[in-house]
């Protein structure tokens, strides 16, 4: 059996001679939370657009559920859910009403999921409100309820949590994890808030430019984000050439404002310290640093230079 529930093959799609996507290679394993990362115009809503059957490929195979033809697909996308870029509403439609809306139309017969989808997102106390009047992060949560009807085994978010305030980003951050972990649910989503994302995927992909420049499960990219050491001295470029002739298996980076950046270093902390006072350099600072998720997706982007991995 097939262990994706994703699967595409060298998938592109241009507009015209702009090539928005192209010869993308995802995957995405059943029980996973994928987190897709890329820029603006990466590429990212493009994809989800492509899953969701709402634009077609220019070239390419896409695979969902283990279908990967035209009516087999569609099949297939009835056991996901979808909330791509801002929901759409009737804006003089209640909140209740639109969720009964979406169960007719998606064929779910049971009426007691569009109220179990009420309370599940938190939005039950605005179940009479029209959607014009609803806040960004209600409209949000509603998003994700409509896309939750019919308890689909795949979810597919973007920005999910755009415009909720922070008790609200940890709130729909449990629910995410809820959902993956008790009901199996696999996630695809997408998000600017890169800190949010690392305490949720446990798999990544970067989009650059319609391209995917790599995939990697999250505790390899914890291992690749191991620790550095920075330094600020008093004269960086006197430091960094003690540096590489004393300890030339170092791998080092000259910062802004004479500091220096050790990454995976080899030493404890005081040899590097050792170094600069022995040889008249003055320490302005120095720690421990551990690379962040953004610090891994900007320097990927500036190795890549624009090219696939």
């Amino acid at each position: 059996m097939n262990e994706y529930v994703i699967e595409t093959t060298q998938l592109t799609k241009s507009y015209g001679s702009v090539a928005a996507l192209e010869h993308v290679n995802l995957h995405v394993k059943k029980g996973s939370i994928y987190g897709l990362i890329g820029d603006n115009g990466a590429g990212k809503s493009t994809m989800f657009k492509l899953l969701a059957g709402h634009a077609l490929p220019t070239s390419g195979e896409l695979q969902l559920l283990g279908s990967h033809e035209g009516k087999d697909l569609n099949r297939a996308r009835k056991h996901m859910g979808f909330m791509i870029e801002q929901p759409g509403f009737f804006p003089n439609m209640t909140v209740e009403k639109t969720l009964e809306y979406y169960r007719i139309q998606k064929g779910v017969p049971d009426r007691k999921k569009a109220e179990e989808m009420l309370y599940l997102t938190r939005i039950d106390h605005k179940r009479k409100s029209k959607c014009k009047t609803l806040s960004l992060g209600q409209k949000q949560r509603l998003g994700l309820a409509i896309a939750m009807i019919g308890e689909p085994a795949v979810l597919i978010l973007d920005e999910p949590i755009n415009g909720l305030d922070p008790s609200g980003i940890i709130e729909f951050r449990n629910l995410l994890h809820r959902l993956n972990e008790e009901k199996n649910v696999t996630l695809l989503l997408s998000s600017h808030i890169l800190t949010e994302l690392e305490q949720l995927a446990t798999t990544y992909g970067f989009l650059d430019n319609g391209r995917l420049i790599e995939e990697i499960p999250a505790k390899d990219l914890m291992e690749k984000c191991s620790d550095c050491i920075e330094i600020k001295v008093s004269d960086a470029a006197k430091y960094a050439a003690l540096l590489e002739k004393s300890f030339p298996e170092e791998s080092y980076t000259v910062l802004p404002d004479s500091a220096i950046r050790i990454t995976k270093p080899k030493k404890e902390l005081e040899i590097y310290g050792r170094l600069a006072s022995e040889n008249a350099i003055s320490i302005i600072g120095m720690g421990r640093l551990q690379s962040s998720l953004e610090d891994y997706y900007m320097n990927l982007k500036s190795a890549n230079g624009g090219k696939t991995a």
